[in-house]
């Protein structure tokens, strides 16, 4: 199992006086996600949000292109592109781009949100946002397929255009993020991979290994096989009961700032997203003592490293890592890092590490 590096540069104006500076976090998270390929992960997962509600990097491609310059191995992935938000062509060729820049190192990952926040203010229709979403994905993976298409849509219609540049690799991997089963298909007809949220994949499919197995199940129902699945998951290496119980009341901060972002109506929420509704009344009742290994996993290195050896076995391709959730500052964050990468990463095979 593959290990990456992964934020959503969570800094929302629920965390009041504790919030940080906007542009000092982006340029902590530069040299996090440079420190991250010293230490011998797999890849870095860096957001796409608005607006500072809730997170800091509105734009991915372009702060990829600036780490792409700074580093040599390490492979460079967005977490995920708000796809409704974009015009499909204009991603192809941002990501192309990326991977040429790169010499093959992007990974395209995309989904359609859940914070109407950010739809209001460019003018989208949140009602049509899955319908927008799986039509900018299909275009966007014939673009790269074919080089030159034309496409007439209920959301995108343009002539027949040639993409420029092209990907570096044979096929840029897509990642389609799925909190729910049509995502999840969406993909599998596809033939392209997944990326979960643990803690949507447990309530809507029971558990990890359920979720996976669905997802490679469709797969081959459509022709594909050995499609990957890649998870995140919120981690921290403690050294005290104390320091553990500190970084699970990080987590509840953190779903302070998440609860707003989520549709709390089931009666006003898209029927498409409606869900949501049910993870909030979840979030808003979570204690440090219902926090389960099913979204955060926190102990000493033998612990986190026992249950990421579990998770293995569900079948994940890769785990990426969430270290800075809550507030955690940059110098704890590097520290966090240091100490999952000496205690726990030698138990994967990764990477070798420039940072003994």
């Amino acid at each position: 199992m593959k290990i990456g590096y992964f934020t959503l540069t969570d800094n929302p104006i629920e965390y009041g006086k504790t919030r940080k500076d906007p542009n000092q976090m982006i340029l902590d998270l530069a040299e996090q996600c440079i420190y991250a390929e010293d230490l011998g992960f797999n890849s870095v997962w860096v957001p796409e949000h608005h607006f500072s509600a809730l997170g800091v990097l509105p734009s991915p491609s372009m702060f990829l292109g600036h780490i792409a310059a700074k580093t040599k191995r390490i492979k460079l992935a967005p977490a995920t592109v708000l796809l409704p938000a974009s015009h499909p062509i204009r991603m192809a060729e941002e990501y192309a781009l990326l991977d040429l820049l790169s010499n093959g190192r992007a990974i395209f990952s995309a989904g359609r949100g859940y914070d109407k926040r950010e739809y209001d203010v460019f003018g989208i229709d949140f009602n049509k946002s899955r319908e927008i979403f799986f039509e900018g994905l299909d275009i966007i993976q014939k673009a790269w397929k074919q080089g030159t298409l034309s496409h007439q849509g209920n959301h995108f219609s343009f002539p027949e255009i040639e993409l420029t540049p092209k990907p570096v690799q044979d096929h840029l991997p897509i990642y389609v993020a799925a909190f729910s089963e049509p995502s999840i298909t969406k993909a599998a007809e596809m033939g392209e991979h997944v990326i979960f949220a643990p803690f949507a994949a447990n309530m809507v499919f029971g558990t990890m290994e359920n979720a996976i197995n669905t997802f490679n199940d469709i797969s081959k129902q459509h022709g594909f096989t050995d499609k990957k699945a890649s998870c995140s998951y919120f981690i921290n290496v403690t050294e005290s009961k104390e320091e553990a119980e500190s970084t699970k009341q990080r987590m509840l901060k953190y779903f302070t700032g998440l609860v707003p972002a989520f549709p709390e109506d089931p009666s006003t929420a898209p029927p498409n997203i409606r869900y949501f509704a049910e993870i909030v009344e979840n979030l808003k009742t979570m204690t440090t003592n219902s926090l389960s290994d099913k979204s955060i996993i926190v102990g000493d290195a033998e612990y986190v490293t026992e249950k990421l050896k579990e998770i293995e076995k569900t079948g994940l391709d890769e785990v990426i890592l969430y270290f800075d959730f809550g507030g955690l500052s940059h110098r704890e964050t590097m520290q966090a890092m240091e100490r999952f990468a000496k205690g726990v990463m030698p138990h994967f095979k990764q990477e070798e590490a420039l940072v003994k």
